[in-house]
């Protein structure tokens, strides 16, 4: 078996409960009770191996379906460049690395240019550091390693060529991971389980101390009172709750890929259900995600075709990461990028929002730059005019802030193109983009997706937010939100953000429908604000800037195309980049999320008052109501047709809006449904004993019968808000559930009788047992429909 198996088969025995179980078995053998204690020890074994089949499948699909979002790196090898896994990478490989990729583990720089590398991972600094070939002494400081790339961290921009040094635990980033024993955020879902763990231990420690020295009060043997009180510990633990939440989550990604959706952490399922706010970039989301030139302006708004021109020399020869503004740019083939000859480049960051290119032309050298007008304006000192002259940038700001506001109102974004004749062609950095002369506006337009003011409309209806966060002028973003159905979007703009407090931005973070003008390292303060106003957060994008904000998100979604440290931040990876796509994962997940509960109300409500009812009996008997082999037995039982929960049908309540683990809500199920069958389970103990005159074994054969039949037949009431006629539950649980009740009543008359203590009862028996599990479903029906209107959610 692979070493991966036998620690997941460990792992369905690590519980507390179990171990001392097996420890009371391994006592029982020495005192010489072989066979009950082999009974247990194959029941318990049954119940593990049936936990570890179920997870083990899981995981094996999630695993297939993580193969459609590894993350590749080009390394050369052997003298060829190829494309391989990042998770392959290993001591030696030369890595290629440009822009927006992960460093797959530590190296040596050999060669880079404008490398800049995003480290806060690991050194908690913000802004990205220069990185460049350097020998430097072997006890310089991490943060001042400038030769050396560190796993964790990612290419900003510039490109490098490196030797891998280090990969896995032998990385820095691995040390620090060993050292902490660093695990993921707590998600929703996980912070869910582990509270109704702490109910479900509350409860189960009171009742087991108590029953266990009753009974030992009693002057029953000791270790008969501790196997009984002990099964009983196991009998109200959901003891396959593990197996049934990773089968719930593996069917629920599996249907979800079918969809274009790739989970790659199962508990995100759950989270994309509860999630309430949904933050998204605007462009191929909201928009088509085809970039458009609309016009090249000089500043007086005239069309100048030289503007066009110097902007397809800068997008076609630059060398980052590719991006959709120079795609379209190029794409209208205005220049020959062969009569062009470069000479160097700056590339694009996020703190100086422009891309520098020079290049030689008809015997001149020019420094060519692009990017957000405001960054452009800002290394400007002059202004080219309609008719050639030049004047001073102070004489022209206000005809082009009047041009700019005109063109962002038309939902238009804009980008400055200036241009700067060289001297020399002496290489150059961010430092030689000065003195620069402007020459004009370049408008680009990205239309709304058709349909997405419906789609919107459908996701609020599901109770998501959406809220857009984009570095787009205030104007271009109002521009959208109107064109895609808010009719009064509400907006915070960066600057804006910038002098609130954290506690003022928590408070007004719900209210706003638009994020414009933002900063990198403002997305992730926007997802923390929302999380800290209570909401269950999903954040949507795909550049190297939105990392931090996806990692912080309880649910970080990237696609397909995306940067790779976008894609390895991301809990869920979209193939199709669309609204539609999420909402269908939104429903997935709320699917999900109530299939694991139909498991929970089971486990707390029939199980409870099985287990509540048995304690209680034993007090009044002359003998235990079942042995805890039988005790052992109904818990596989019972547990076994909710191996098929993951494919029942869900009442359409449980899809229209978020919902999250309520413990009070459990509670409330547990006490009234456990209340109720704990009241039929007394009607069996005194018809068994008063009116069909059992002995000892026929009521323990009688008793396992009804208490197997009804807590299997009561999930298919409890399994649905509405009535039971109405809402059919899924073949599989279906079938599942009746060959449960076949094996269970059978049971008493096969080979398995004699070794589980069980004896053929008399034919009278069963149409009375019938009759007392037929009217407590139809009174569970009852309750159920009370129960809900005092808890309607």
């Amino acid at each position: 078996m692979h070493v991966g198996s036998v620690a997941l088969f460990l792992a369905q025995i690590r519980s507390p409960i179990v171990l001392v179980l097996l420890a009371a078995a391994a006592l029982s053998l020495v005192l010489g009770d072989r066979g009950d204690a082999l009974i247990i020890l194959i029941i318990v074994a049954a119940s593990a191996g049936l936990g570890f089949w179920q997870e083990r499948g899981a995981t094996r699909a999630v695993e297939h379906l993580l193969a459609l979002v590894t993350t590749h790196v080009s390394v050369l090898r052997d003298g060829v460049e190829r494309q391989v896994p990042s998770d392959q990478v290993v001591r030696g490989d030369v890595l290629r690395l440009s822009a927006g990729q992960a460093v797959p583990g530590d190296c040596r720089i050999l060669a880079a240019k404008d490398l800049f590398i995003v480290e806060a991972a690991l050194t908690g600094e913000s802004y990205p550091v220069e990185k460049s070939p350097a020998t430097l002494p072997a006890d310089t400081q991490l943060a001042g390693r400038v030769n050396a790339l560190f796993l964790g961290t990612n290419v900003a921009s510039g490109t490098a060529t490196a030797v891998v040094v280090h990969t896995g635990r032998a990385t820095e980033f691995g040390a620090i991971a060993e050292r902490l024993r660093l695990r993921p955020p707590e998600t929703e879902f996980e912070r869910g389980v582990r509270r109704f763990g702490y109910l479900l231990a509350e409860v189960t420690l009171l009742l087991v101390v108590t029953i266990f020295a009753i009974n030992v009060a009693f002057a029953r043997p000791i270790l008969e009172a501790l196997l009984f009180s002990l099964a009983l510990a196991v009998g109200l633990t959901p003891q396959l709750l593990p197996a049934i939440i990773s089968v719930n989550l593996a069917h629920g990604a599996r249907r979800m890929a079918a969809r274009k959706v790739i989970v790659k952490r199962l508990a995100s399922i759950e989270n994309l259900g509860s999630m309430d706010v949904l933050c998204s970039d605007k462009t191929g989301t909201l928009t088509e995600g085809v970039v458009r030139v609309h016009s090249a302006l000089g500043i007086d708004g005239a069309e100048r075709p030289r503007v066009l021109e110097l902007a397809a020399v800068n997008a076609a020869l630059e060398s980052g990461f590719a991006n959709p503004i120079d795609t379209a740019i190029r794409a209208l083939g205005t220049v020959d990028p062969a009569a062009w000859e470069k000479r160097d480049e700056v590339p694009y960051d996020f703190v100086r929002k422009r891309l520098s290119i020079v290049a030689a032309h008809g015997g001149r050298v020019l420094m060519i730059t692009k990017g957000a007008l405001p960054q452009v304006l800002e290394v400007c000192t002059s202004a080219e005019a309609p008719d050639g002259s030049v004047l001073p940038i102070a004489d022209a700001r206000a005809a082009i802030d009047a041009r700019c506001h005109a063109l962002a109102a038309e939902g238009l974004r804009i980008l400055g193109v200036a241009v700067r004749e060289l001297a020399t062609d002496a290489p150059v950095d961010r430092g030689d983009e000065q003195g620069m002369r402007f020459v004009g506006l370049l408008a680009l337009f990205d239309p709304p997706k058709p349909g997405i003011d419906a789609t919107i409309a459908e996701l609020r209806r599901l109770g998501v937010a959406l809220k857009i966060v984009t570095g787009d002028h205030r104007l271009v973003a109002e521009s959208l939100g109107r064109a895609i159905g808010l009719t009064a979007p509400r907006l915070l703009t960066g600057p804006d953000l910038r002098g609130m407090t954290d506690e003022a931005l928590v408070g007004r973070v719900g209210g706003v429908d638009l994020f414009a003008e933002i900063e990198p390292n403002q997305k992730e303060r926007i997802v923390r604000a929302l999380m800290k106003a209570g909401h269950v957060v999903g954040y949507l994008g795909d550049g190297i800037n939105d990392a931090s904000a996806i990692h912080a998100a309880d649910v970080g979604l990237s696609v397909a195309g995306a940067v790779d440290v976008a894609r390895e931040a991301a809990d869920i990876v979209l193939l199709d980049r669309a609204l539609d796509v999420i909402i269908a994962g939104v429903r997935e997940g709320r699917a999900t999320f109530a299939n694991t509960l139909k498991y929970v109300f089971m486990a707390t409500s029939a199980n409870f008052g099985n287990m509540f009812s048995m304690a209680g009996a034993s007090l009044f008997l002359p003998f235990l109501p079942l042995l805890p082999k039988q005790i052992l037995l109904t818990n596989l039982l019972t547990d076994l047709p909710e191996m098929a929960i993951a494919t029942d049908r869900v009442d359409e309540e449980w899809i229209e809006r978020p919902h999250r683990w309520d413990v009070g809500f459990i509670r409330a199920f547990m006490l009234t449904f456990g209340a109720l069958s704990s009241v039929f389970d007394f009607v069996t103990f005194a018809v068994l004993r008063r009116w069909l005159r059992a002995d000892t074994t026929e009521f323990r054969t009688g008793w396992f019968v009804e208490s197997v039949v009804s807590a299997a037949l009561i999930v298919l009431v409890i399994r649905t808000r509405g009535s039971l006629w109405r809402s059919r539950p899924a073949t599989a649980l279906l079938v599942a559930t009746v060959g449960i009740v076949l094996v269970t009543v059978l049971m008493p008359l096969t080979p398995l009788a004699v070794p589980m203590s069980f004896a053929p009862v008399p034919l009278a028996f069963l149409p009375t047992l019938a009759v007392i599990v037929a009217v407590y479903g139809l009174s569970a029906e009852t309750a159920k429909r009370l129960f809900y209107a005092r808890h309607p959610r």
